[in-house]
């Protein structure tokens, strides 16, 4: 039976994500940006919340955690166990492999530095699901706040490598600015202006731009594409070596 996905605003443009097992009725929320509206969903579903699978530790990514622990508080707080002090409070502290389980629905653990050194995905394989946190975006990725850009090209390349048709959900609404970077690194790619033009349509009438997938991010995303000759030659790196490109791109990106 397949999960149902729930996604809402949090802040000012985090998501927060409810992941919901029919089959057991077990509960996962991905991330904690805000206790208030995530209490606020499960209640309206009347669902209960039995995990609470962590990707970092930035204070809007864990700062709900408490009211959400006060409300069930036989709900598992799952998170890196690189980045478990800065957390604290963890049930279960995982790593690169490691599965979790929410009811019947089986995740695996990918830990991907470079947003953060400890930065985890929650891959659920079976149900082509991946939440992956601010590691990438639709359109664009995460900064490399602690770890050097070349870390969170690795990361990302290990993401796009995961199968095409895997559901991507990510940590913000980021997709219309990324979009107008993107076409400014690529403006002669003809699907990246078509999902532009997507992206712009779906915000105008206030709806979201996530899921993305693996397949449309290798089409569209300059961040995942920095092996392309297309994209080399549109920055002017013909032949560079992919990283390199890559830092190119993020230092761009962190002054625009």
């Amino acid at each position: 039976m397949a999960p149902h996905i729930h996604q809402f605003i949090c802040l000012s443009d985090n998501f927060g994500v409810l992941v919901h097992d029919p089959e057991t009725r077990a509960t996962a929320a991905i991330d904690a940006p805000d206790g208030a509206p995530i209490l606020a969903a499960l209640a309206a579903r009347e669902w209960e919340l039995t995990d609470i699978l962590l990707t970092h530790h930035h204070a809007d990514h864990v700062q709900g955690v408490g009211a959400l622990k006060t409300a069930f508080p036989k709900a598992r707080v799952v998170g890196p166990l690189k980045e478990a002090e800065k957390i604290g409070g963890l049930d279960l502290k995982v790593g690169e492999g490691d599965l979790i389980m929410v009811g019947s629905l089986a995740a695996r653990v990918m830990t991907l530095p470079g947003h953060t050194s400890g930065h985890v995905a929650y891959w659920f394989a079976e149900e082509d699901l991946a939440f992956v946190g601010d590691t990438l975006f639709a359109m664009g990725c995460g900064r490399a706040f602690e770890e050097p850009p070349d870390v969170l090209f690795h990361s990302l390349s290990r993401l796009a490598a995961l199968p095409d048709e895997t559901q991507v959900y990510c940590g913000h609404e980021y997709t219309l600015a990324n979009a107008k970077f993107a076409l400014s690194v690529e403006p002669g790619n003809t699907l990246l202006k078509e999902r532009a033009a997507e992206v712009a349509a779906l915000r105008a009438a206030g709806k979201f731009t996530l899921p993305t997938t693996i397949s449309i991010e290798l089409a569209t995303n300059p961040f995942l594409r920095a092996e392309e000759p297309e994209l080399q030659a549109a920055v002017g790196m013909p032949g560079a070596d992919p990283a390199a490109v890559f830092a190119m791109l993020r230092e761009r990106k962190n002054r625009a």
